[in-house]
């Protein structure tokens, strides 16, 4: 090893240098370096090779060697691809300095100013595993020794920074700190070049370059004039950071991280963190870097309620402004929510401090998130020309829940290099835009799946990191709008075109949609369609369209005797169940023809969900337009609700509320198992409710305000504005099959907040509402007098007059397998506080043994997994000091000895901590998978929750139109009706896509209950029978009964999926 004691000043600056963890710290120690050896910095590449070649010192050989292969790709030509090319880098953020290194290796002179001066920011960045192949491949390892030596791949953000800064410097990249750029100054004459207004005093040799290339890593608050920004819109999302000290004793490196635990698959542990500190989450993330970095998202209504904000303002920025938080309990939340997501094992929580030196915990707003509608523009003048590309949060501003910016933002970089090599090879300037705009396609919808498997190959060129390739997808005559000649002010010709090719015309207008009715209703007694208001006045009409769709629901015969309200009813009710048709309008409004724009739109719905079913008797065979996600929601919805009724009216007397006659007397007709999933003609329909008058679609339920179309959202026969259909507790938006209303007091709540008839009940139950799916058949294991369980449901997920009746549960081989490996120790003492779902253990398990053939028995070495995360930098001596620092939580008992039998047998107990670590690793990513599916699914929701309120509002303006008497000609009067049909058409699309979702959320939740309860169910089964109390046995049945219920539930949403995916084939 180096003695302490150099007497050589290089190699002492060049330690100093490695170590370096302040900014001025480095460029101090680097400028001292480049003294010493006689270079000067700033100097490309040759820079690079002069101090290689007079630091003869070992500690730096395995830092060159490494330089030197990544230079040595051919992609860079020796350096030698872009000589000629001079770049202007706008900030040195991660991505800006990546970008930096990449145009430095290509041999381009390369310039970086940055406003700031110094790096601060300790928030933690997820790595993906190509992110991490690439900084090790330009010595992280070297530089900062614990580089993903935990559980999870992470990084801090000011370490990352340090590390790419130094390799920067290194390959003589000019660095200016404490300098804004404010703008592009043009070559003023010809023969002159692009330069840049610079503030406040920049040195007179930077503001005189002048450059070819300019790369913008500024942070999504600065764009270059010019780009095109696009919003991206949710509903309202407040983010907390906060950053603790990490004293890294050895208690705290034994707290395991949470990759990410999201409300919306596993409530039990939000319900729990509410209960015990009365604080509201969506989610948490905890990573362990320097600091303790914790992540989590915050209902308004709970930071209103605790007093971290002063008052409830209508703007955002506003809202979290400094004037409207309150710096010491926005401490307190942040500390009791990190305090109990980790059990309370950090001991005390410290503060970390800021670039200010305060306690590093903020607030923050993410409900919109911004995207550049190009990557690249290029700018000429007097025949220089400027090529502009954008990377980082000015080009897409991520979603810090999916852990995708820094990896995408990489890879923006690599491409925005790539489109310079191109620029440099004498490439069109529409040719290189083309390509580039092609390369930002795919940035949005890059993810470690879907991107080449061999990470060590990546490099500059697209190919070695995009499979499936297209950089023609984009041509040139598509790009000619980002080519911007300034002399000729191209941009004004065509602001005029946008108006001229305007075309209004729906694709389903009214006469469409009364002839395809026309068609549906053909050949019914007394049926004869030829409007949208008497017509349809007698229910006939749509019962006859009923059937049409799905025969055998509703007979002609069975109409016989119904009067037209009932008629009409009766269709509304079985469109709703057993179609998916949700009502926009009631059936006296059908019957007296009062509101021939609701009857529209709700025929509209029929529309477009079958519009491409064939015209013949039989099943609908559902296109993938159809509404069979809304269908099975809507008969999950009304199972819980049954339920929950039927418990309520056990321990009330019998008692009802309105509300819950309406439901009970829909549910009264729901098919048992014993016959076909169809209406029976027996039951006499039920007429709506007294309360619900004539035209009380009109109104809202619960504000009583006007209600127009668009807004209208239906629950039970009663309407509301999906504003107002809210929680009553947290006042967040219920989805389908995300809600439940309480038989006592007629509120709706999400289900983390729905009350419970006995608390303690509930909580012995081990989630906030045992939520129930319709299943394709009963149990014959009733719930005893000991256990809470709600009874399983009998109705069928999907209508099918021919499916059998099952009564016997079946099991699956992977249940069975589950069922019957419950050979787990439990821990011993009394059941921990709740903690994050899905324990590493958990993970780990499923990750073995998914890894080898047998569950704990000896297997052959050849299947043994390989730590191919570590990669060929595992052997390396940089890594080893550091190794032991960051050792993962320890596993169960009997997976670690199972994980110790069988690296005796097959010889290779070496290899064991690298088996154990890899094991620990695997298991977070499943975690991370989990929960950036989950995040993803919430922000889509919260996206198309904004759509629709938009969707909302432009329908009232062109319903007021339509309604008003005017004397607007008639054609203007179709133009808005058109207009209005493609709102709700629109509306209908996401209403659906909303479904899907949902169906997604309800997997990850039954997948999250069937893990906690197996994991239950292994504990009790494993204790000896003699030692089991009573109590113990009940619990024990218990917990399997609710296991077998979880599988039914699963059973019957893979049935239903299955039979969707085999109805979408074509015959």
């Amino acid at each position: 090893m180096a003695s302490p004691t150099s007497t050589n000043p290089a190699h002492d600056h060049f330690e100093t240098f490695v170590q370096a963890q302040l900014c001025q710290d480095v460029l101090s120690s680097f400028q001292g370096l480049c003294r010493a050896l006689g270079v000067e910095s700033g100097g490309g590449l040759p820079q690079y090779h002069k101090i290689k070649s007079q630091l003869n010192y070992w500690s730096a050989k395995s830092l060159w060697a490494k330089l030197d292969k990544r230079a040595g790709q051919p992609v860079y030509q020796q350096g030698q691809a872009c000589t000629n090319t001079k770049c202007l880098v706008i900030g040195a953020g991660p991505c800006g300095l990546r970008a930096a290194v990449e145009l430095a290796l290509l041999g381009a002179r390369v310039v970086l100013v940055e406003k700031r001066t110094k790096f601060s920011r300790h928030n933690v960045l997820h790595l993906w595993l190509f992110t991490i192949q690439d900084l090790r491949a330009l010595g992280a390892k070297k530089f900062y020794g614990r580089f993903c030596t935990g559980t999870l791949d992470h990084i801090s953000i000011r370490q990352l920074q340090l590390l790419l800064l130094k390799v920067a410097l290194l390959l003589g990249v000019e660095i200016h700190w404490g300098v804004t750029f404010t703008g592009l100054q043009p070559p003023p004459r010809k023969g002159s070049g692009w330069r840049a207004q610079l503030q406040p005093n920049p040195p007179a040799q930077l503001a005189n370059y002048e450059f070819d290339v300019l790369i913008s890593a500024a942070g999504g608050k600065f764009v270059p004039e010019g780009f095109t920004i696009r919003e991206m819109r949710g509903k309202l999302a407040i983010g907390i950071t906060a950053n603790f000290v990490n004293g890294r004793t050895v208690e705290e490196t034994q707290v395991p991280e949470i990759s990410g635990v999201a409300r919306i698959y596993n409530q039990k542990f939000f319900q729990s963190l509410f209960k015990a500190t009365g604080i509201d989450l969506e989610n948490i993330v905890y990573y362990k870097d320097d600091t303790h970095y914790f992540v989590m998202t915050a209902k308004k209504q709970c930071l209103l309620r605790l007093g971290v904000l002063r008052q409830d303002l209508p703007e955002t920025d506003q809202l979290l402004g400094k004037a409207n938080v309150v710096p010491e309990a926005l401490q307190r939340f942040a500390r009791a929510a990190a305090d109990f997501a980790t059990n309370g094992k950090l001991g005390k929580l410290e503060f970390a401090q800021d670039g200010r030196g305060r306690p590093d915990v903020a607030a923050f707003d993410f409900t919109s998130m911004m995207r550049a509608e190009s990557s690249a523009r290029v700018q000429e003048k007097h025949g220089a020309r400027l090529l502009l590309g954008l990377v980082g949060d000015c080009l897409v501003e991520p979603f810090w829940p999916l852990g995708t910016g820094v990896a995408r933002g990489f890879l923006a970089a690599f491409d925005a290099a790539w489109m310079v090599k191109r620029w440099a090879e004498g490439a069109g300037p529409l040719e290189v835009l083309a390509e580039r705009e092609s390369l930002y396609q795919l940035l949005s919808q890059t993810s470690p799946e879907n991107m080449h498997r061999n990470v060590a190959q990546y490099g500059l060129d697209p190919a070695t990191r995009y499979p499936n390739l297209n950089l023609r997808a984009v041509t040139p005559n598509q790009v000619q709008d980002l080519y911007d000649v300034v002399d000729k002010e191209r941009a004004q010709r065509k602001s005029d075109e946008p108006d001229a090719k305007k075309t209004t015309t729906g694709s389903a207008g009214t006469e469409e949609l009364l002839h395809w009715c026309q068609e549906q209703t053909a050949g019914f007694p007394g049926v004869h369609v030829t409007d949208f208001s008497s017509s349809w006045a007698d229910g006939l009409a749509l019962c006859a369209l009923v059937h049409r769709l799905q025969p055998g629901l509703l007979e002609p015969s069975e109409l016989q005797g119904m009067g037209a309200l009932e008629a009409t009813a009766w269709a509304l009710r079985v469109a709703e169940h057993e179609l998916g048709i949700t009502p926009v309008l009631s059936a006296q409004a059908v019957v007296a023809g009062s509101d021939p724009l609701g009857l529209i739109a709700y025929l509209s719905h029929f529309h477009s969900a079958f519009k491409n079913t064939a015209h013949s008797p039989g099943l609908v065979s559902q296109s993938p337009g159809t509404p069979s996600a809304i269908l099975f929601l809507g008969k999950l919805q009304r199972s819980l609700q049954r339920t929950r009724a039927k418990d309520h009216r056990e321990d009330a007397g019998d008692k009802k509320l309105p509300l819950q006659v309406n439901a009970d007397r829909v549910e009264d007709e729901t098919p048992s198992s014993e016959e076909p999933p169809v209406s029976e003609p027996s039951v006499s329909p039920a007429l709506p409710s007294d309360q619900q008058e004539a035209g009380a679609e009109d109104l809202c339920e619960l504000c009583g305000k006007h209600l127009y179309i668009l807004e209208r959202f239906c629950v039970d026969g009663h309407f509301f504005h999906r504003g107002c259909f809210c929680c009553h507790t947290c006042e967040a938006t219920l989805w389908p099959g995300g809600y439940g209303q309480h038989p006592g007091d007629g509120y709706f709540y999400c289900l983390q907040h729905l009350p419970q008839e006995d608390q303690k009940e509930a909580d012995d139950n081990g989630s906030l509402e045992s939520q129930e799916f319709p299943t394709p058949g009963d149990s014959n294991l009733q719930p005893g007098p000991s256990s809470p369980g709600p009874p399983v449901t009998t109705v069928s997920p999907v209508p099918s007059s021919g499916q059998p009746v099952r009564r016997l549960i079946r099991l699956s081989s992977l249940e069975r397998l589950r069922l019957s490996s419950l050979n787990i120790i439990p821990d011993s003492g009394a059941e921990p506080p709740p903690k994050p779902p899905r324990s590493c253990s958990d993970l780990a398990r499923e990750s073995l043994k998914n890894s080898f053939v047998g569950w704990g028995v000896p297997v052959q070495a050849t299947q043994v997994p390989e730590a191919t995360e570590k990669g060929e930098e595992e052997e390396e001596e940089e890594e080893e000091d550091e190794e032991e620092e960051q050792l993962p939580p320890t596993l169960e008992p009997d997976l670690e000895q199972t994980l110790l039998t069988l690296a005796k047998n097959s010889g290779a107990m070496t290899k064991y901590p690298t088996w154990y670590r890899t094991l620990m690793r695997r298991a977070k990513e499943e975690e991370m998978k989990r929960f950036c599916k989950a995040q993803a699914i919430q922000r889509r929701l919260n996206e198309i929750e904004a759509t629709m309120r938009e969707l909302e509002t432009e329908g009232m303006k062109l319903e007021l139109a339509l309604r008003k008497e005017s004397s607007s000609p008639e054609q203007q009067k179709k133009l808005w009706l058109e207009q209005l049909l493609q709102l709700i058409k629109k509306k209908n699309s996401l209403v659906t896509e909303e479904a899907e979702l949902m169906i997604t959320v309800q997997e990850l939740d039954l997948e999250e209950k069937q893990r906690q309860l197996d994991h239950e169910l292994r504990g009790y089964m494993n204790r000896e029978e003699s030692l089991k109390t009573e109590a113990d046995r009940q619990s024990e049945d218990r917990v399997l009964r609710q296991l077998l219920d979880v599988v039914n539930q699963r059973d019957a949403l893979i049935q239903f999926q299955e039979e969707r995916r085999l109805s979408e084939i074509p015959v």
